[in-house]
């Protein structure tokens, strides 16, 4: 390997800030952007990219070249001695013309894409960062499902009989000497997510966290996603797969996670609302185009879909005047799913750590 190593990074929003910690060549207005991006949570911006430089062993300082895609990768495999990755395909044929490589970085956990034989014959170590941004978008999307059922949104803070009325319940101390005083506000529709069943759209990254938190829940999992799960894979994730529109029927939750781009624009639609089991209720995580909002609007307006969650919006920042905010059953979170920033911060040093300790051993 040479002075300075050749990381060929996929052009992604966060693994491209690959190129700004790590390459001298960077941008000073990057630098300048990512210290504003990370400055509610950390303010010291300089003095945290010190230390990761100062961790970074042969990583710092690094020729880093951002990709955009599959052709662009192709280009700069002869080169290459590490790769980070989130989504290409990293096979046979691109080890093959990767001479140099020695690491293959995963941004994530699974290796779909990844031809972990063709890897190992050629001693390539591949490694995975188990993001903690996707972790904490699961306890997000598990905190809005609980907030929905004990409807949370619509109690918090009215405790005394007055604000209780005013939000249209008939709340009443009950008979202490014949019963116990629990729900003397009597707020009718609570549940628990004990029993129900959740469907994940997508079995992701995100995905299959959701699922693990879900199975705690004692809730019964299902999934669908672009290829069909083996026995094995769902024994794995103690899951059922089911093709979309039966998963949409059987399911009591749903969470969609799935990336924004042409194909799965409006993945729910009108269509896929009418396959829904009625009082079904949506957790969308992801990116909200996803759902076609006239559906949703409609679905809700009826009564089918039992209640809606969403982070982040259909167009940042939010309106004031949002529709989906006159629902009781609707919950609308500002893009703060991911947060805080030291999930990512944390993250790059892990993966900073992980392939400098790989190239030293």
């Amino acid at each position: 390997m040479s002075a300075r190593p050749v990381i060929v990074v996929e052009d992604d929003p966060f693994p491209r800030m690959l190129k700004a910690f790590l390459d001298p060549a960077a941008e000073p207005q990057q630098l300048a952007a990512l210290a504003d991006f990370f400055a509610h949570d950390l303010p010291d911006f300089a003095g945290w990219l010190a230390e990761l430089r100062a961790v970074a062993g042969p990583l710092s300082p690094a020729d880093v070249r951002l990709v955009v895609d599959q052709e662009a990768l192709a280009a700069q495999l002869p080169a290459a001695d590490i790769i980070v990755t989130e989504s290409f395909n990293i096979g046979a044929d691109e080890i093959k013309r990767a001479p140099r490589l020695k690491v293959v970085q995963k941004y994530g956990t699974v290796l779909r894409g990844i031809d972990v034989a063709a890897c190992e014959a050629r001693s390539i170590k591949i490694l995975t960062l188990r993001r903690r941004a996707n972790i904490s978008c699961a306890e997000h999307a598990l905190m809005l499902m609980l907030a929905l059922s004990k409807k949370l949104h619509r109690l918090h803070g009215r405790i005394s009989i007055e604000q209780l009325q005013s939000a249209g319940y008939a709340p009443k101390i009950f008979d202490s000497g014949y019963t116990p005083n629990s729900g003397w506000p009597r707020v009718p529709g609570l549940s628990i997510l004990y029993g129900t069943t959740l469907g994940i759209i997508g079995f992701g990254e995100i995905g299959r966290e959701i699922a693990l938190r879900a199975h705690a829940f004692g809730m019964r999992v299902l999934c669908t996603q672009r290829s069909p799960m083996t026995p094995a894979e769902q024994q794995e994730w103690n899951v059922k797969y089911r093709e979309r529109d039966a998963l949409l029927a059987e399911s009591d939750w749903l969470c969609i996670q799935l990336p924004a781009n042409a194909g799965t624009h409006h993945y729910l639609d009108h269509a896929q609302f009418a396959c829904m089991k009625p009082g079904a209720k949506l957790i969308n995580v992801s990116r909200a185009q996803v759902v076609n909002r006239d559906a949703l609007l409609l679905a809700l307006r009826s009564g089918k879909l039992g209640g809606f969650a969403l982070d982040p919006l259909y167009e940042e920042p939010g309106r004031a005047d949002d529709e989906l905010l006159r629902f009781e059953n609707v919950i609308l979170t500002p893009h703060v799913a991911a947060m805080p920033r030291f999930n990512a911060l944390d993250d790059f040093k892990d993966l900073v750590r992980g392939i400098s300790a790989h190239l030293l051993a």
